[in-house]
């Protein structure tokens, strides 16, 4: 298993009249975190409006284009970058490459880190808030990365992506000014938004690898159960504080529900009103997943008797490959046990595959320098899960 290093910090947000009025965060520690290079390809996969056609050369290419800057030694150490490569591209693939970094070491990272158990019948997450739940959430304005679907309540997940050019990853002492202002923000949102759960990351790209600050709420009921035995640094105990400016009146824009949500989410309000919306978009969800395995053209093989198409992605657009992704996508959903699956990862050890399976994506990542695994043996390993 491939890791990152991981530096952690729990916040709270003082409260007033006018909203958050300050923050205060202290970090717990540091240490490297495993992280699944094919969990962040599938992150990356749909991060897409699935409301609209998925296609697949785009996704493709783009899955393509990350593999060629991400460098992993054969899942046996940390993930690095191809530095020289990202400094020399224009700023719009640098920006690309190092969101898409950040969003999947997010989804990747939140994996392990927390025992959550998804809610049925929905998505596991979501990137572009779809048409539903844009009367739940303020149409403009801060809006958060990714939404999770779970037992505990909806939790959203902010990712930002950097270049950093500097030996020392970390940026020394507290967080940068940059953290601080979304901090800010993130704060207001969950406050206007009924102290809605979410946690932050900010990754780092640079010389020495990936890097990844992570700030999570104190006493959050969907952020319960961190996992800390990866931490080998105890963190500084001298908490960050800051106050938090007030909202600018004149640019503020409520979270009013638009006239369809209305009509749909008659009497729900507040964490009811996600829910309901978050699981009347489970269809479209499917709906998207239906289209895409129609259009794929080669047959994989089954998993628990359910049809798998999809097809090998090279990292390949800077020169010679380093590996190349599977990309599957089920004919249906089928059950998994995500406790399994998360267990699984942590402890990836010699030969055993990198694979990863949310809803009916799957991928699976391999180095270049072998032969591809058979399909009798990338199904078996998941069966594990089921």
């Amino acid at each position: 298993m491939s890791t990152v290093r991981a530096r952690v910090w729990r916040f709270t947000i003082e409260k007033g009249k006018a909203g958050a009025e300050a923050v205060q965060a202290v970090e717990i520690g540091q240490g490297p975190l495993p992280v699944s290079l094919a969990a962040m390809v599938n992150a990356n996969a749909l991060a897409c409006d699935l409301r609209k056609t998925v296609d697949q050369r785009v996704r493709d290419h783009e899955i393509r284009l990350l593999l060629s800057y991400i460098l992993d030694d054969q899942g046996k150490g940390p993930l690095g970058v191809e530095c020289t490569a990202l400094d020399s591209s224009a700023l719009h693939i640098k920006r690309f490459v190092s969101e898409c970094t950040g969003l999947g070491v997010m989804s990747a990272a939140s994996t392990l880190l927390f025992d959550w158990t998804h809610t049925t019948g929905g998505l596991s997450s979501f990137d572009v808030l779809p048409g539903k739940l844009q009367g739940t959430y303020a149409k403009t304005g801060v809006r958060p990365d990714l939404l999770y679907d779970l037992a505990d309540g909806p939790v959203a997940g902010e990712a930002r992506g950097r270049r950093r050019d500097s030996p020392q990853m970390f940026p020394a002492g507290k967080g940068t000014s940059d953290q601080r202002e979304r901090l800010e923000k993130l704060a207001q949102w969950s406050v206007a938004h009924g102290d809605h759960a979410y946690f932050m990351s900010w990754v780092w790209l640079g010389l020495g690898g990936v890097y990844v600050d992570i700030f999570l709420p104190d006493g959050s009921a969907a952020l319960k159960s961190l996992k800390t035995g990866w931490i080998e640094v105890p963190g500084d105990p001298e908490p960050w504080q800051f106050r938090v400016p007030p909202p600018d009146r004149r640019r503020a824009v409520d979270p009013a529900p638009d006239e369809e949500s209305m009509a749909m989410l008659p009497g729900l309000s507040g964490q009811a009103a996600t829910r309901e919306a978050i699981r009347q978009t489970g269809p479209a969800a499917e709906e998207a997943m239906t289209r895409a395995f129609e259009r794929e053209e080669n047959q994989l093989g089954t998993l628990a008797g359910v049809p798998v198409r999809g097809r090998w992605i090279r990292g390949d657009l800077l020169g010679e490959a380093r590996h190349e992704v599977l990309l599957g996508v089920l004919g249906e959903r089928i059950e998994l046990d995500r406790s399994a699956q998360r267990e699984r990862l942590a402890s990836l050890t010699g030969d055993r595959l990198d694979t990863y399976l949310d809803g009916r994506l799957l991928t699976a990542v391999r180095p270049i320098d072998g032969p591809r695994p058979e399909w009798d043996r990338i199904s078996a390993e998941l069966l594990e899960l089921s």
